[in-house]
């Protein structure tokens, strides 16, 4: 056995998450380091979901609305993330997807500084294409311009003509990770509204909205957050902002009184009004199930960072040593804070290199160009994994 290996059974041996391991459903044959594109599925998920088909559908049908808690479960879920991404109850409402909200969220964002003449939405230029799509539209919708740029650069472009800065948490190409206090204060300063996306942050390490005073949030809950291929994303509104919030989208659900079926549009009080139309109620279950994972002892946000930064720093060791020289480049900070919770090495031939992974057991992903993508979720993943993923690598790259 090399010294790697040896390594990897002492800490995770030392590994007080270890345990949590025996809440998903996952093979000892594969090595699964892409959760941050999906969740592995935790064991009791299927249970929860066959009670709400069979019993709650099946049985009691309409009145599971009401005895099954079936409408206000946007809320009750939104406060079991809120507590995830530090933030106090009644901010966060889950529904619809990342980005629909991504678009409530610049909408009213442009909103709440309309007439101050602010008509610039400042966009991170590398986020995931979508960010950028719903930047555009909502730009074309209240007559602002877009203005790209790198998030370091945002401080130095701020003005009195920005209404918006909407921002990636983590960048899901590389694992960056930017820095959301003093992104969200020089936002401030500028008397223009932040938005961060959380899709590759939330789960994974501390994000303190209500620390550092963020203004929206959006987040989707199907990568560390383990809820399920297609599950709803969320919305954060801060508190003191939520009377402000004028959604782009009003629906029914969002109503003060939904079941009033009035011609005349008014908003819901507090995170309600982030709501639209009926709750996709199957997949929303089916999160509140995953998210029972957390309530084991021992599992907390910060327990979760150091293991993370653990498991990346000891992949980073292990690729040095079995990759030969030259053969993969690390385009991941080795900063601690500055690194999400994954990897991304870019390699010439990286397409090829990712299906051979995945043909040997190892699970990661490739993105366009070059470059192999390698996510850790600390819930499930063990330093053994890492070990193997790496000796792995080195044997197919050499």
């Amino acid at each position: 056995m090399s010294e790697l290996a040896l390594k990897a059974e002492k800490l995770d041996a030392a590994d007080e998450l270890a345990g949590v391991r025996a809440q998903f459903v996952l093979g000892d044959d594969v090595v699964y380091l892409d959760g941050n594109s999906l969740g592995a599925l935790p064991v009791g998920v299927p249970g929860r979901v066959e009670d709400v088909v069979r019993r709650q559908w099946g049985e009691l049908r309409i009145r599971s609305w009401d005895e099954s808690g079936w409408w206000t479960a946007p809320e009750r879920i939104g406060d079991r993330i809120a507590s995830l991404v530090g933030a106090a109850a009644g901010q966060i409402v889950v529904g619809d997807s990342t980005s629909v909200n991504v678009f409530k969220a610049v909408v009213a964002a442009v909103r709440m500084t309309g007439g101050s003449g602010r008509d610039e939405i400042v966009v991170d230029a590398t986020t995931f294409p979508t960010d950028g799509y719903i930047a555009e539209s909502a730009a074309r919708m209240t007559g602002c311009t877009v203005r790209p740029v790198a998030p370091a650069e945002v401080p130095d472009v701020l003005g009195d003509r920005t209404a918006a800065v909407l921002l990636n948490h983590v960048d899901y190409r590389t694992g960056r990770l930017h820095d959301l206090p003093a992104l969200t204060a020089a936002v401030h300063a500028a008397g223009a509204v932040a938005v961060w996306d959380l899709c590759h942050s939330a789960g994974a390490l501390p994000v303190g909205l209500d620390e550092h005073g963020v203004d929206l949030a959006v987040g989707c809950t199907y990568k560390y957050l383990n809820g399920g291929p297609g599950s709803p994303a969320y919305l954060y509104v801060r508190s003191d902002l939520q009377s402000r919030f004028d959604s782009p989208l009003p629906g029914w659900n969002s109503h003060a009184e939904p079941f009033g079926m009035r011609p005349a549009y008014e908003p819901a009080p507090g995170a309600l009004r982030g709501r639209v139309g009926t709750p996709d109620i199957l997949s929303m279950l089916a999160l509140e199930a995953a998210l029972d994972v957390w309530d084991a002892d021992g599992v907390s946000v910060g327990a979760v960072r150091a293991k993370s930064l653990a498991l990346t720093d000891f992949f980073l060791e292990c690729v040095a040593s079995y990759v030969p020289s030259g053969r993969v480049e690390s385009v991941t900070p080795v900063a601690h804070a500055e690194r999400g919770s994954q990897v991304a090495l870019r390699c010439a031939d990286a397409g090829d290199v990712m299906r051979r992974l995945i043909e040997r057991g190892v699970v990661g992903d490739f993105r366009h160009p070059d470059v192999l993508r390698f996510g850790f979720t600390p819930l499930y993943v063990g330093f053994g994994d890492v070990e193997r993923a790496a000796r792995v690598l080195g044997e197919l790259v050499r």
